[in-house]
């Protein structure tokens, strides 16, 4: 009797001591499933319960605000991009995970930058997408690496309906790998602290960044006016497109049109100064501040990051991870090895909220320049810097 009744307070107390998660997610079909498995091997090993809930991704951010203060959120959020972690922090429902992540040596650094805010890690980061130069191996046999290859290629290529080189000239996001490399800059990053009050769109290095995009369009003639990012993929799956910028979601349709392909860095442009250096978009999980199970939360988000589980991500709907070991098992994968590169060279695009007043200025000015040839660069760019400080002030 004794003995029966020891097992069964001991049952008890594991009831009592095991969590029930609550998950949050916007995943569907393949990744669902896949979170779901991930939840199953949780609970099997440390006994915790775990619920998953679809809820749409653009809602996640304003529920996770007005319910998560009245114990009403998740634990967890699976997963949310890194330009809405400033606003979550600051208004303080994400909690730190700094003390719950003590080896990072596996994490892409451009990914842990992303999900960094005022110096604390705010989510593991969990996948990544970065624009990188996608080119027909028909057309462009070699690697373009340097830009004398690229400009060759791109002119080989172009006349008699088919094209060299095209991708969205005006689109401020794909055209930040040319800005940068040039020296030009959003925020200042000082040590991984964004000083929102040095906007650097229109220093000298940012005029000449817009000078090359000028200069594709109208110097090299490889990008007539109207292009946009549609009018290059659909060029580029018909066989008439050499080479063009994009990212990992335009990757299915190549693969479907059976197009060999490579993916590389877009090169060097001529006199920058640094290397071609893209924006990073990396969605991670994220705490609640407000869990109050904030431990296993955390073991369970570690989980799901981990190198296997990144692996077995990817193969359930093609992400890139942020995992270099699940990089380094998927390295026969040209996506994954090609947008891994430009993801570890890239920048995070900025998580802070002043990012909101920076797009429209600076996406109008970007467009601005390339509309006709040499265009004042200096003086649309300012103008475009003087209306972001007068919207963040």
């Amino acid at each position: 009797m004794k003995k029966a009744l020891t097992f069964l307070s001991l049952a008890l107390l594991g009831n009592a001591s095991a969590a029930t998660l609550t998950v949050w997610t916007h995943f569907g079909t393949t990744e669902l499933a896949w979170l779901k498995g991930q939840a199953a091997a949780y609970e099997k090993k440390s006994g915790n319960k775990v619920t998953v809930v679809s809820v749409p991704f653009d809602q996640i951010p304003d529920k996770l605000i007005q319910s998560a203060p009245k114990g009403q959120g998740p634990d967890l959020v699976v997963t949310l991009p890194q330009d809405r972690l400033g606003q979550l922090a600051a208004a303080g429902v994400i909690e730190p995970m700094d003390k719950y992540v003590t080896s990072k040596s596996d994490l892409d650094k451009t990914a842990l930058s992303a999900m960094t805010y005022q110096g604390k890690l705010f989510g593991i980061p969990m996948f990544a997408e970065a624009v990188g130069l996608v080119y027909n191996k028909k057309l462009v046999p070699n690697a373009p690496t340097t830009w004398s290859a690229f400009l060759s290629a791109a002119q080989k290529n172009s006349g008699n309906g088919t094209f060299g080189f095209l991708a969205d000239l005006g689109n401020a996001y794909m055209n930040y790998g040319v800005v940068s490399a040039y020296g030009g800059y959003v925020f200042k990053n000082n040590g991984g602290t964004l000083n929102v009050k040095d906007v650097g769109l229109a220093n000298a290095g940012a005029d000449k960044a817009s000078a090359f995009l000028n200069d594709l369009r109208y110097k090299y003639n490889l990008v007539p006016e109207g292009v946009n990012g549609d009018a290059a993929r659909s060029a580029f799956i018909e066989g008439r497109l050499a080479m063009f910028l994009t990212g990992p979601w335009d990757m299915g349709d190549i693969k479907k049109a059976g197009i060999d392909y490579g993916i590389v860095p877009f090169p060097t442009p001529p006199g920058a100064t640094g290397k071609w250096s893209p924006f990073v978009g990396v969605q991670g999980t994220m705490l609640s501040a407000y869990s109050k199970n904030k431990a296993a939360a955390a073991a369970f988000a570690k989980q799901i990051s981990s190198s296997d589980a990144q692996v077995e991500f990817n193969k359930a709907g093609g992400r890139i991870p942020v995992s270099l070991s699940a990089r380094t098992k998927l390295k026969k994968d040209p996506v994954v090895a090609g947008f891994g590169k430009t993801i570890s060279m890239g920048t995070p695009m900025p998580n802070v909220p002043q990012m909101g007043a920076v797009w429209g200025p600076w996406s109008n000015a970007i467009a601005q320049s390339v509309q006709k040839p040499n265009q004042n660069y200096s003086s649309i760019l300012d103008k475009a810097v003087q209306e972001i400080n007068s919207n963040i002030k």
